[in-house]
């Protein structure tokens, strides 16, 4: 599994996007009282409805395993000479 350096801005990246594209697809948004662990997972069980990402193999599916999904996800959308994907 490659590691990002920048793996937690990558994160925060992917859910500030990842909301955008849920309210596109109709969720009314996060509410403020919703964790972060609530986002991530939601965002991946979202992405991988809509077979954006590949799921996870059953007994992967933990809270590292899917922000680092989510990490992916957006690495493989920026362009790249994007500053977060640099070592």
């Amino acid at each position: 599994m490659k590691k990002f350096k920048n793996e937690a801005a990558l994160l925060k990246m992917a859910i500030d996007i990842g909301e955008k594209y849920a309210m596109n697809r109709g969720y009314k948004g996060f509410s403020g009282t919703n964790s972060a662990k609530e986002k991530v997972e939601c965002l991946y069980l979202l992405l991988v409805q809509d077979k954006l990402i590949q799921a996870l193999a059953k007994g992967q599916e933990n809270q590292p395993n899917m922000k680092h999904k989510l990490a992916l996800w957006i690495a493989k959308q920026l362009p790249e000479n994007h500053p977060l994907l640099k070592d």
